[in-house]
């Protein structure tokens, strides 16, 4: 769950590589998955979709016991908002989700107005954001 990554978990995190655009998203879900390397594409062993992964650089250091990597996985369930907007999250999110545009390298993300469903703020307004309809 996201409010459980602590930023010192993720401070080795190099590059975040997204596989579709999440400028169209409102939220992603993102969990610390035991990876076996520091890069590439990771299987995806939920339902739903992965939308995107965490690169490591050559610093991070492997588990002593299980010699895997935490690295961040975002991933979307059928479910969510984007493909079924008034269902369970038509307001609301995940507890695990944070709005993508809040997500950089080593920076876990906080969940907005958007993410959450709700209207767009002044800020949004301002800065000509709009959520989907």
């Amino acid at each position: 769950m996201s409010a459980l990554i602590d930023e010192d978990e993720i401070r080795d995190e190099s590059e975040l590589v997204w596989l579709e655009d999440v400028s169209v998203l409102d939220y992603v879900r993102q969990s610390l998955d035991r990876l076996p390397t520091r890069r590439g594409r990771p299987a995806y062993h939920r339902d739903g979709r992965m939308v995107g992964y965490a690169v490591l650089g050559p610093g991070a250091r492997a588990s002593r016991s299980s010699g895997t990597f935490r690295r961040r996985v975002f991933w979307l369930l059928p479910h969510d908002r984007d493909t079924d907007p008034e269902g369970l999250y038509a307001t609301g999110a995940p507890s695990e989700s944070v709005d993508p545009r809040t997500l950089a390298e080593a920076t876990k993300g906080y969940k907005t107005e958007r993410s959450e469903g709700g209207p767009p703020s002044s800020a949004m307004r301002e800065l000509g954001i709009t959520r989907r309809q």
